[in-house]
């Protein structure tokens, strides 16, 4: 044995390595690259297969805006409705003067229950 480790092994290789070229894994499908723009000016560069049918607007994968084609007019972020609490539905639904009404209405039932005994605070 000369050089003292392993004659028969092969340098630089694995044992079950072997060549990982296109004979190996068969010939690619064709692409056509197609690119997205959005409204922060994030270009984006996405793969598709020749034979798919490419869509007009993607996600940006930066910042999750809508991104087109369109390099001169990406679309506009959309408008997200703020969080609206119980009140401001309530608020939405009645007037000032209903609102006024069903209180009193409230108060009203609250005192004839305390009198009556069945609610103690």
């Amino acid at each position: 044995m000369a050089g003292g480790s392993g004659a028969s092994a092969i340098r630089g290789s694995r044992v079950g390595s072997g060549p990982m070229g296109e004979a190996e894994r068969g010939e690619a499908a064709p692409r056509q690259t197609v690119t997205y723009f959005c409204h922060h000016d994030h270009r984006s560069v996405i793969a598709f297969s020749v034979e798919a049918d490419v869509p007009d607007t993607w996600d940006c994968p930066k910042c999750g805006m809508p991104a087109s084609l369109d390099s001169e007019n990406p679309p506009e972020a959309p408008r997200i409705a703020p969080y609206k609490t119980h009140l401001a539905y309530v608020k939405e639904r009645r007037s000032d003067a209903e609102a006024a009404s069903i209180l009193d209405e409230a108060l009203a039932s609250l005192r004839s229950k305390r009198k009556a005994g069945e609610i103690i605070f």
